[in-house]
């Protein structure tokens, strides 16, 4: 289970890192998203006081919000609703 995610994991920063690249400006293209996921997640478990709902942070979870940005705190809050995670 550990390898498979670690594999999701690699082809998901391959694919980021190959749309960055094509871009004019390669660093700023896949840093603000990942920096977008981060303060998504912090957000998230800032608010967990007031909604109730928080997110574990672990580095699965810091992995999905770094590679995907704030799309992929959306799907960990849909994975949680879902009683999935």
């Amino acid at each position: 289970m550990l390898y498979a995610l670690l594999g999701i994991f690699a082809l998901l920063f391959l694919l980021v890192s190959r749309a960055a690249a094509k871009s004019a400006r390669p660093f700023a293209s896949g840093f603000y998203p990942a920096l977008g996921g981060l303060a998504a997640l912090a957000g998230v478990n800032a608010l967990s006081f007031f909604t109730g709902v928080s997110i574990a942070v672990n580095y699965a979870t810091a992995a999905a919000a770094v590679l995907l940005g704030a799309p992929g705190v959306v799907l960990l809050l849909a994975l949680r609703a879902l009683a999935l995670f």
